[in-house]
């Protein structure tokens, strides 16, 4: 699919790692989509507030625990034992102090949302992040090696254990322990899977010089992700202190259909991003080469899901979690115009890791992060919508700061970004109006929805087949097996 990368190999190998990726990714999106529908029928707004409001303290804890080795251990040339290991035995005692501390500090945090109930409830979510500290080695291994068929396979079986059981807790009136429940036990599981699957096993031995070798990689993703994760989840501190559980509830639900939506192709382009780009090695026009490629198959698939998505949020929520959750359709609607270039920020990241250069990505996350911040707490006193329409205004313009490095590194032209993607947002955009208008008309939110999808989706092919869209092609001769070499 991904032509002219280095040679036939890194191409059959992107290809298998984005179709698994997809497939994957997909998967687990469609049955966190399934269980997802039977909880918010059991469970109320208040339910999802409270498991909403803790997920800041569970993230950041397990950023900490993986201490951005993942990534370390996959830009590194030359990896070894000693150096699975050396990351396997600091992030289980990493894990298991920062759980001890967090299981102290639960009365702290209840008594901070005024919600004495979140005491056990914290104690038991927060050994989801200890699971994930666990697995962490053979999870970077399955990374490195572009195992992405093995790694998605595992993930699939732990949303399904996992799934079911948080349905049959809630069923049988558990409440939030039902989520909390299908948290933990997801963690659980594809740690279980990750070891019986991974052929690397750890030996009791520990060499600082190995750890040591990775720490200037691992400390730059660590304060990168950290500030993700906080900025990602500062929403629900905020609206849990000041607005309730009830605001909370809406906020997480709306932004776990977005996130389901984007985390679809964010996934894919994980799967094979920064491996790809480091095979590539120095050569900055392959390099210039294979990123736009990366970008026109991102765009061609990020942008029809998520507008896509907007004007079928309305119908989505009535027919599958009922109308109590109608309030978080202004919520989806306003995060998925930035879910839609999510996947294109999450590109640059991977190029900026490929480089050696997570110092880049730390510092232009931190700044965003720092700004997102500043202005939600300038905003909040106006709303949820307010806040987000500033959160998605400042990560649009935080774009053009991303390709700012880029450009002064590979030599990377404004004009090839605007016109890798133009075509993909200005052929989606036209689309999804088109569909909104001609179905204007239809009450029913079961014959809507299946009208725009369809609309929508037969519009948007028949446009890109008309216009020769070479993503588009690539696409159809790599899925119908047919052997071509498509020129640029």
């Amino acid at each position: 699919m991904m032509g002219d990368m280095n040679g036939s190999g890194l191409k059959r190998k992107t290809a298998k790692g984005l179709l698994w990726g997809g497939i994957g990714n997909g998967s687990m999106q469609f049955l966190n989509l399934l269980f997802g529908i039977f909880l918010s029928r059991l469970l109320s707004p208040a339910d999802y507030g409270v498991v909403g409001a803790l997920t800041i303290f569970s993230a950041t804890a397990g950023i900490f625990s993986e201490s951005g080795f993942t990534l370390a251990i996959v830009n590194k040339k030359e990896i070894g034992h000693d150096d699975y290991n050396a990351v396997f035995w600091f992030n289980v005692v990493i894990g298991l102090g920062f759980y001890l501390l967090l299981f102290m500090l639960a009365p702290v945090i209840a008594h901070f949302y005024r919600q004495p109930e979140m005491i056990p409830l914290s104690r038991f979510l927060f050994l989801g992040f200890l699971f994930g500290a666990v697995s962490t080695a053979p999870a970077a291994y399955f990374f490195r090696n572009m195992m992405v068929k093995t790694r998605s396979q595992i993930q699939i079986c732990a949303i399904l254990v996992s799934g079911i059981a948080g349905v049959i807790c809630a069923y049988y009136g558990c409440g939030y322990w039902g989520i909390a429940l299908q948290t933990v036990l997801y963690s659980g599981c594809t740690a279980l899977f990750m070891w019986l699957s991974s052929p690397w096993r750890p030996t009791f031995s520990f060499k600082w010089a190995a750890l040591s070798a990775l720490l200037p990689f691992s400390t730059k993703q660590l304060f990168t992700s950290l500030f993700t994760h906080i900025n990602n989840n500062f929403f629900s501190v905020l609206l849990g202190r000041f607005y309730g559980m009830m605001q909370t509830g809406y906020y997480t639900q709306g932004s776990k259909w977005t996130t389901m939506g984007y985390s679809t192709v964010s996934g894919m382009i994980n799967s094979v991003g920064q491996p790809v780009f480091r095979e590539t090695g120095d050569d900055k026009i392959r390099l210039r080469r294979v990123f736009i490629k990366i970008l026109r198959f991102t765009s061609f698939v990020s942008f029809p899901a998520m507008f896509g998505l907007a004007i079928v949020s309305r119908e989505l929520i009535v027919l599958a979690v009922t109308a109590k959750w109608l309030p978080c359709v202004s919520v989806i609607r306003i995060l998925c115009v930035w879910g839609a270039f999510m996947p294109i920020s999450t590109i640059y990241a991977n190029l900026f890791n490929s480089l050696g250069r997570p110092d880049i990505y730390m510092w232009n996350t931190i700044s965003l992060g720092v700004l997102q911040l500043l202005c939600v707490l300038l905003s909040y006193p106006y709303g949820l919508t307010a806040m987000l329409m500033v959160y998605t205004a400042i990560n649009l313009f935080w774009l053009f700061v991303w390709h700012y490095f880029a450009n002064r590194h590979i030599g990377l032209s404004l004009r090839e970004v605007l016109k890798g993607m133009a075509p993909y947002i200005s052929v989606s955009l036209a689309v999804m109006a088109a569909t909104w208008f001609a179905t204007l008309s239809i009450s029913d939110p079961l014959l809507s929805i299946c009208a725009k999808i369809l609309m929508a989706s037969s519009l948007y092919l028949l446009l890109m087949w008309r216009l020769k869209s070479v993503v588009f092609r690539e696409c159809m001769d790599y899925l119908f097996k047919k052997n071509k070499s498509i020129s640029h």
